[in-house]
């Protein structure tokens, strides 16, 4: 819920402090220096050293959650609370280290696309990213590993929403709509998978 706190202080700095006095006053930062943004892997596209940040955060996570005693516990206290209380296991310090750990790297990626492709900071910044990473860590099975695959594919249908927009000039909300279709049917298939459905007289 701090999300919507943090968007109300970037709408107050920008449209404040921090905003552009050369900007035509639209509400945003001056442009970052050549030495404060990211440079691009590939001249001419907007790919940038943040995908190797997440990348390599990704593989770092996976490596905490299966190789050492923190991520089994945060596996156990995800799995059942009892069984974390049986094992001695502080759930409480556990899902706080877990919620400061993920928020950290949320953070790291919004840095890097705002040092990245934007280059400045603006109200919008993101356009739903968010959300479409909890899809995202589904499809991936919750693996870091799965998780970088299943994000090419959620860039994917991004790239795709826009193309569709100004190729054949439909709406950008069909790539959001293919994800919400793509949430559905993984849910239910996960419901079928584990579940036995009956039919009774």
């Amino acid at each position: 819920m701090l999300n919507y706190v943090a968007i109300s202080i970037l709408n107050y700095l920008v449209r404040g402090q921090l905003k552009d006095p050369q900007g035509f006053n639209f509400p945003e930062s001056a442009p970052f220096s050549e030495f404060a943004s990211l440079p691009s892997l590939i001249a001419g596209t907007r790919l940038h050293w943040g995908v190797i940040f997440a990348f390599f955060a990704a593989v770092l996570i996976w490596g905490v959650l299966r190789l050492t005693f923190f991520g089994f516990s945060v596996r156990v206290v995800g799995s059942s609370l009892n069984a974390a209380e049986y094992a001695g296991i502080k759930s409480d310090r556990i899902i706080w280290l877990s919620l400061l750990l993920a928020g950290g790297l949320a953070g790291l990626a919004g840095a890097c696309e705002v040092l990245g492709p934007i280059g400045q900071l603006r109200p919008t910044i993101s356009p739903g990213y968010g959300y479409t990473a909890i899809i995202a860590a589904f499809i991936g099975r919750l693996n870091p590993l799965g998780i970088i695959l299943s994000s090419l594919l959620m860039a994917l249908l991004y790239v795709g929403g826009e193309l569709l927009q100004i190729k054949l000039a439909l709406s950008n909300a069909i790539a959001s709509l293919f994800q919400g279709i793509l949430f559905f049917f993984l849910l239910a298939a996960d419901m079928l998978i584990y579940n036995r459905l009956q039919i009774r007289r």
